[in-house]
């Protein structure tokens, strides 16, 4: 039953994939298609694995975690890329046949935080290496690298360690309400939360930043920082691995992982009308 289950969902993306009415329902296909048009861009191919994560049986009915690995081969003016992503999905089938199969909607961490502390450090000397932060980022954006805590809400972690991989200085240990710093055992709130990073690359001292108003201004190993909702509290960062035809960022990202994704996450469950973007450019 469970092969079978198995080799059932791959049948069922493979049509996904095949079928441009099939995909023309998911709302999320059609963000995606309207976002492309409006950059004078198109999918000219795409591809699809089914990735099964975990199967539960309980008189008759099975629960599937599963993921899906797309590849989109994306075509604008003359300039080619391949986007990648991957979307976490749960399914139930009844007697071997699905009969539900939705998206697993994005969470945002609630961890705490000290938001208001102002006790910065002095300027520390580093030198930010971009290459070597993106260089991480590819190496990564689709597995954890296990030097590392795993986090359910991984996003901030990855930015954090492509921070790290490119020289940014850690300072702050033990008080995780200071600083930017990971040890193993603990951390501060601003390597793992969202918000709390945001905070950290507009006040801090240590990793030293410039916030800019376009997106255009932001080059390989930069960073941003998104409030879906609008409501001031950050809930999502990415860094800058790529360019448009445009000159616009692609971004790689964690916990709905992807590669040279188009910046403003339009085509992402989490977005709404209301969403802000705070664009950092790192300094040496």
């Amino acid at each position: 039953m469970r092969e079978k289950l198995k080799m059932l969902l791959e049948e069922r993306v493979q049509k996904y994939v095949s079928d441009s009415a099939l995909r023309a329902e998911d709302g999320k296909i059609e963000k995606k298609l309207l976002s492309l048009k409006e950059r004078s861009a198109e999918i000219v191919n795409v591809k699809a694995q089914a990735h099964v994560k975990s199967l539960n049986d309980d008189k008759g009915f099975s629960s599937i975690m599963y993921d899906i690995h797309f590849k989109y081969l994306i075509k604008q003016k003359d300039f080619i890329y391949m986007e990648e992503e991957i979307e976490h999905r749960q399914a139930v089938a009844e007697d071997g046949e699905v009969i539900q199969d939705l998206e697993v909607p994005y969470r945002f961490t609630a961890e705490p935080f000290e938001e208001d502390a102002e006790d910065f450090d002095d300027r520390i000397p580093y030198a930010y290496n971009r290459l070597k932060a993106v260089q991480y980022s590819e190496r990564w954006w689709n597995e954890f690298n296990p030097a590392y805590r795993r986090f359910e809400n991984d996003c901030t972690s990855f930015i954090s360690q492509c921070l790290r991989a490119g020289g940014a200085p850690m300072w702050g240990q033990p008080d995780r309400s200071r600083g930017w710093w990971y040890s193993g055992k603990s951390w501060s709130y601003s390597w793992s939360v969202a918000h709390a990073l945001k905070l950290y690359l507009q006040r801090s001292k240590g990793l030293r930043t410039k916030q800019v108003a376009r997106p255009e201004q932001l080059t390989f190993g930069d960073i941003i920082c998104y409030d879906f909702e609008g409501d001031g509290r950050y809930n999502h960062n990415t860094i800058v691995t790529g360019r448009d035809a445009y000159g616009m960022p692609l971004v790689n990202a964690h916990t709905t992982n992807s590669r040279l994704r188009y910046w403003k996450y339009e085509d992402s469950t989490a977005y709404t009308p209301k969403i802000k973007y705070t664009f950092f450019r790192i300094l040496n």
